[in-house]
């Protein structure tokens, strides 16, 4: 078997008995509790559950963004536990893009700029130059030389969408895509994300509220207090 078959035969990622603790002033808190669960290429997965049941910290930690207390997490076969925070970084520049609810662009750079950013960090020679087709693919050529104040909420989104997939990442995490947006930015936004997932043959993972978005993922995984619920998978293979 090549180097090449067995990366793709790895999972993209693989999860057992992660946990997470965090302590505050009261003390330690469990936040996610004995995940077992695996990802291969091509899934596309939703994290839904109610709000505090751990959504968005099991997408921080297969991100590598939060470490877990205890368990294991592997993505595309590195185990993320024994890389420092600069390993880390430079692993998730490789292999991962991230969009969050609240978009995250650098407001004193244009929305040019802000698409560039990882591209330069990862040594690209053409960074502006795929920068610029990259903001193009989200319909927003004609808006680069723009800051994010001077963008809307939906425009912002698609500016945090074409950065993180202009390094061509296997894996985009999600964390409440639309959470920010109006009915009609979500809409798009969606129908973008998963456009440009089919195009570019991304493994996608994101956490939501919408049902309509979770309903097109082909894999569902549901948290409650911290846990994957099994029964609410079980009612729904019913």
């Amino acid at each position: 078997m090549t180097q090449n078959t067995l990366q793709s035969a790895l999972p993209i990622l693989d999860l057992k008995d992660a946990c997470l603790t965090l302590k505050n002033n009261s003390g330690s808190v469990q936040i996610l509790r004995d995940i077992s669960l695996r990802i291969d290429a091509g899934d596309t997965v939703g994290l839904i559950g109610p709000s505090g049941s751990g959504k968005s910290s099991l997408l921080m930690i297969m991100g590598g963004l939060e470490r877990a207390t205890s368990g294991s997490i592997h993505a595309l076969g590195q185990d993320l536990s024994v890389l420092n925070e600069d390993a880390l970084a430079r692993f998730r520049r490789g292999t991962m893009g991230v969009v969050f609810q609240s978009f995250h662009l650098i407001p004193t750079m244009t929305a040019l700029e802000n698409v560039a950013t990882p591209l330069e960090l990862a040594g690209e020679p053409d960074a502006f130059e795929r920068a610029a087709e990259e903001l193009k693919a989200v319909g927003l050529d004609h808006r680069a030389d723009h800051f994010p104040a001077q963008l809307s909420g939906g425009e912002q989104q698609r500016v945090a969408l074409a950065r993180a997939l202009a390094p061509r990442p296997r894996l985009l995490l999600a964390d409440e895509p639309t959470g920010n947006l109006d009915a009609s930015n979500g809409q798009m936004i969606m129908d973008l994300m998963f456009d440009l997932r089919d195009r570019y043959d991304i493994t996608l993972v994101m956490v939501t509220h919408a049902p309509e978005l979770a309903a097109r993922c082909n894999r569902i995984i549901p948290l409650r207090d911290g846990r994957i619920d099994t029964s609410t998978q079980a009612e729904a293979a019913e």
